[in-house]
């Protein structure tokens, strides 16, 4: 099995436990950390719309509580009519954790349709940089 073929396990597993009742709209992200690691996370809506969390976020947040630090693959996964990319946030949250080789796998049910780096979903983040005077 590939580390791909494990992604996508992990994503429609954590898709099928997200809690989606208003929406019905699910969401799964899995991640392979730099020390080969796995975590995996499903989004989680709220009644009030904007507090709810992005399955991407719920990932990151178990690589990190884990003690990882840097994304070597990202994986998403939903069933709609389209292939569904990160929200803006989810990016950012993405680069602040990635490398110049990391990849963003988009999938559907029926597997990875489009493999992208970071850098190119997101050519012009914020950066650390920024912060500086």
């Amino acid at each position: 099995m590939t580390h791909t073929d494990k992604l996508f396990e992990l994503a429609v597993k954590a898709r099928k436990n997200a809690y989606a009742p208003y929406s019905g709209f699910k969401v799964g992200a899995s991640i392979l950390s730099d020390k080969n690691n796995y975590y995996a996370a499903a989004d989680v809506e709220n009644i009030s719309y904007p507090c709810g969390a992005c399955a991407e976020t719920g990932a990151i947040s178990a690589m990190i509580s884990a003690g990882d630090k840097k994304i070597k693959e990202i994986l998403v996964i939903a069933d709609g009519k389209d292939l569904i990319t990160p929200c803006g946030a989810c990016l950012q949250r993405i680069k602040e954790f990635s490398t110049s080789k990391t990849l963003i796998h988009l999938a559907s049910l029926k597997g990875v349709q489009k493999t992208f780096k970071v850098s190119d979903m997101l050519p012009h983040a914020f950066e650390e940089e920024g912060l500086k005077k």
